[in-house]
């Protein structure tokens, strides 16, 4: 009957927690030991409310590994790049020209209103965008 070998952990944490996880491997020499694990990493995720999708072109790192890679790993080359997605980017530049289109047909219509007197019945057509 052959006796199973003991495994201990090789760091001062001695509580199997997340942050501890460990396998066990047998080396070259024949020891069984305990190899650690490192945490599962996820992806960085759109920083727009409500959206929270994975940003593409973006590596999936620790935050130690993260602030030791250069520029280019890290984000996309666009407005935002590496914090909001495509289609979040997208939504606010058409809301910003819609908002400023905006707000040119109401000074326009200001600067018509005194020049001459509103026809009864007539309505004044704005095109929706």
């Amino acid at each position: 009957e052959e006796m199973v070998q003991r495994v201990t952990y090789r760091r001062t944490n001695s509580h199997a927690t997340r942050s501890n996880r460990v396998e066990k491997v047998r080396t070259p020499g024949g020891k069984l030991v305990f190899q650690y694990r490192k945490k599962p990493v996820r992806g960085v995720k759109c920083g727009d409310a409500g959206c929270g999708v994975v940003l593409a072109g973006v590596k999936h790192l620790r935050p130690g590994t993260r602030s030791r890679v250069s520029k280019r790993v890290k984000t996309v080359n666009r407005a935002y790049g590496g914090n909001r997605c495509g289609n979040c980017v997208r939504n606010r530049i058409v809301r910003a020209f819609l908002i400023e289109e905006q707000k040119i047909v109401k000074s326009v219509l200001k600067a018509q209103k005194p020049a001459k007197a509103p026809k009864a019945g007539k309505k004044q057509n704005k095109s929706k965008k």
